[in-house]
């Protein structure tokens, strides 16, 4: 079984609704894993995107990128340039792949808005989610 990790910045957002689609679609093929340079909690606001997708990730936890640096990485997904800036080494064959998503806890404008950046965040995730799994488990 395959391992992966994606990291960001705080674990808040990005990785998680990551975390939430590879998981989805990997559909017990890899054990995937989230973590941060930082841990800012998970955002309320990833949480409740990801359920209008019918994708609970409501237990998912902000965990600092220390915490699994035992664990034999085969995937480490950097979504942010912070995270690929800051991540630290990981021993033995990993690959490294990154994306630089926009960060929608950054978002401004009225509640409406805000969530229509996390609505557009999660598809653009959503779809290298599923991109990842078909060309890298299949």
């Amino acid at each position: 079984m395959k391992n992966i990790l994606v990291l960001c910045t705080g674990n808040s957002c990005r990785s998680q609704l990551a975390e939430g689609y590879l998981r989805f679609y990997a559909d017990g093929k890899a054990n995937v894993y989230s973590a941060g340079i930082e841990t800012h909690g998970v955002n309320p606001k990833a949480i409740k995107v990801m359920a209008e997708d019918n994708i609970d990730i409501s237990g998912h936890t902000s965990n600092h990128v220390d915490e699994y640096l035992a664990i034999p990485f085969d995937y480490v997904i950097t979504v942010c340039d912070n995270a690929n800036e800051a991540c630290p080494y990981f021993p033995g064959k990993v690959e490294r792949f990154h994306h630089n998503f926009p960060d929608p806890a950054k978002a401004s404008g009225t509640p409406e808005e805000v969530m229509d950046e996390f609505r557009r965040v999660r598809e653009m995730i959503k779809v290298y989610a599923a991109n990842f799994v078909q060309t890298h488990l299949a």
